[in-house]
Order: C-alpha cells, then sequence, then structure tokens
C-alpha cells in the first residue's frame, strides 16, 4: 500500500512541478525576474508535499516519535519558505504567478481563507484566469461551515467552464453546486460533461458514474408525479413543524427565508438535510428527508441522531448573518416518527 501511496505523491508531485513551474520559469525569464525568487517557489512546490508525505510516513507507530525533530525543522522550513514568499508578494504584488502558488500552498497546508484571498489577488491581476477562479471557489466552500457552493463561487465557477468547457476541477464543482441546491437533473447534466474526459474504468469515471446515477434517481423521485426505479414513491424522514416566536413577529420581513435543517449531533457543521421557504409561510411543516441532502456522500439517514433547527435569514444567505431569527430542539433521533416542533425564538449576534 505504501509504495502505491508514495509513486502517487510523486506523480503529483511531477505533474505540479510541470504545470506551475515551467510557466513560472518562462514567464519569468521573458520579465527579467532574479532566479532566487522561482528557487523560492521551486522549494515550496518541493517541500510542501512532500513534507507531507514524509509526516504521513512517519508519523504512524509510537517507534516514529524520535522522528518529531526532523518532522518540526520539516514544518519550519515551509512556513518560512511562504513568509519569504509572502514578502517577495509584498515587494511585487503583480507577480500572479506568485500568487497561485501561495494560493496553493496554502490549500495544501488547509488554509483555506488565506488561499481564497490568495485566489482574490490573482483574479485581480487575470480576471479571465480559470485556475484562480476554479480555486476560489473551492476555497471559499472548503472555508465555510456549510461547505455550500453558491453566490460568487458559483458565479466563478460558470465563469471558468465558459472560458474553458472541459475544465475538469470546474464541472465537478458546478455539479457539486447544482446538487447542493436540489437540481439533480442540472447535477447530471454537468457531470455528464465531465464523464467523457476521464479515463474509463479509473476510480475517479466510476465515482462520476455513481453521482450521475444518484443524480438522476433524486431528479426522477423529486419530478412532478415522478418516481425513480426502484425506489419508493415517498422516502421517509424527519418531519418538523416550524412557528415564530409572537415576541420576534415584528422583525419578520417581506422577502426573507426559511430554512430547515438537520445536521449530525457529533459531525462536521454541514447539514446532513436543509430546505428553503419563504419565510412568509410561517408556520409551516415540512419533512426533511435525503433528497435533501447538500452532497451525495452525507445523507440524513448517515447518522443516528441529528440536531434539528430552523433560522429565518434576512439576506437570504445561508450563512447565519446577525439579525437572523433561529431556533432548535436540540438532538433526536433519525428514525423519529414523532413531529418535531421548532419554535425561532431567537436573535442571532
Amino acid at each position: 500500500m505504501k509504495p502505491l501511496f508514495y509513486i502517487a505523491a510523486a506523480a503529483m508531485v511531477a505533474v505540479a512541478l510541470a504545470l506551475l513551474l515551467l510557466p513560472l520559469l518562462r514567464h519569468g525569464r521573458q520579465d527579467g525576474r532574479s532566479r532566487g525568487v522561482f528557487a523560492l517557489m521551486l522549494a515550496i512546490a518541493l517541500v510542501v508535499p512532500l513534507g507531507t508525505v514524509f509526516l504521513y510516513g512517519k508519523i504512524g507507530t509510537p517507534s516514529t516519535l524520535n522522528g518529531v525533530p526532523q518532522q518540526a525543522q520539516t514544518i519550519t522550513d515551509v512556513n518560512q519558505a511562504l513568509d519569504e514568499l509572502r514578502a517577495h508578494l509584498a515587494a511585487q504584488p503583480n507577480d500572479a504567478q506568485g500568487w497561485l502558488l501561495l494560493a496553493q500552498a496554502d490549500m495544501e497546508m488547509h488554509q483555506p481563507d488565506q488561499a481564497r484571498d490568495a485566489f482574490e489577488h490573482v483574479l485581480k491581476i487575470r480576471p479571465n484566469d480559470t485556475t484562480a477562479m476554479v480555486g476560489w471557489a473551492e476555497a471559499d466552500s472548503t472555508a465555510r461551515p456549510d461547505h455550500l457552493i453558491d453566490g460568487r463561487a458559483r458565479d466563478l465557477l460558470e465563469q471558468s467552464v465558459k472560458l474553458e468547457p472541459n475544465n475538469q476541477r470546474g464541472l465537478w464543482l458546478l455539479g457539486i453546486s447544482d446538487f447542493q441546491q436540489g437540481r439533480y437533473a442540472d447535477a447530471a447534466s454537468t457531470w455528464r460533461i465531465l464523464q467523457p474526459q476521464l479515463q474509463p474504468g479509473s476510480s475517479v469515471a466510476q465515482a462520476v458514474a455513481q453521482q450521475i446515477a444518484l443524480a438522476d434517481s433524486r431528479a426522477a423521485s423529486t419530478s412532478p408525479g415522478g418516481t425513480a426505479p426502484d425506489q419508493p414513491a415517498q422516502e421517509s424522514g424527519l418531519q418538523v413543524d416550524i412557528s415564530l416566536a409572537p415576541a420576534l413577529q415584528t422583525k419578520l420581513a417581506t422577502g426573507d427565508t426559511l430554512f430547515v435543517y438537520a445536521r449530525a449531533e457529533n459531525g462536521p457543521p454541514m447539514p446532513l438535510a436543509v430546505t428553503r421557504l419563504d419565510a412568509s409561510k410561517l408556520p409551516t411543516t415540512v419533512t426533511l428527508t435525503d433528497a435533501m441532502s447538500m452532497t451525495p456522500s452525507m445523507k440524513l439517514s448517515s447518522a443516528s441522531r441529528v440536531i434539528v433547527g430552523a433560522r429565518v435569514s434576512h439576506s437570504g444567505n445561508a450563512m447565519p448573518q446577525p439579525g437572523d431569527l433561529e431556533g432548535d430542539v436540540g438532538a433526536v433521533d433519525v428514525h423519529s416518527a414523532s413531529p418535531i416542533h421548532i419554535v425561532i425564538d431567537k436573535v442571532h449576534k
């Protein structure tokens, strides 16, 4: 297993170097930049992934604890290289390739907020850079607690695939955005554009085929009068009754959006099921089901207990904002047959 991992890692490094460093060197020679900057970039491109492999290989058994000083040194070297790259960019803020390298390094270091900022710098210099567009959208989704791909992130993805119709990462993320918003037919259609670009029989191609099948199934089951093949006409789920506390009635405004959600009691904050309604319909009743999951791999039925809540958003944004109205009932059994009653009685601060 480990040899395969190392081979894959080496291949990824080689591809990264080919895609990133060669253009950097070519443009650098044209612009007359010093070789020192590119040596620094080379160090980052090598040290980040190889340092990750090193740590992965070393942290596994108690007998490897003697290697901790070496691991700390590797991390220090990476951080020093990144600091030097940031200093270079402070002196030369129009170096788009440098910002792109920093953004990708920040993503490798699990710092999506910083990566999004670096991608933003690239887009200010090169507005039509599809790599930065897709990178910004991915970093934004990673940084968000709910991992939604909407707003500017979706706009950038749509623009990227218009400029580069075969952008595989852009097509994949755009399909996820469609799926999250319940546009299952659109998700399947988007992924079908991606499918022919993948190596037949590869694990990636198989995974995409599975997601297309799932999106088709959901599209069939949610269409008027439609029922997915080999699926019951109605999915079981959690029935939720939502009302607004009388004291907050005056805070409800025209155009407000009601979000009703369920998330795992012990797990990531991303909802396992969520639905969006016009808040003027309060009080109302909804049934949360697997069809309302935001990603194919995280469904309501995948958890045993979930926290069920509701929120009135004045902005229509899925992320909580100060002034939003909210309420929840805490954790309940995901197979509960009794209606769940939620009173929206708090103001988010």
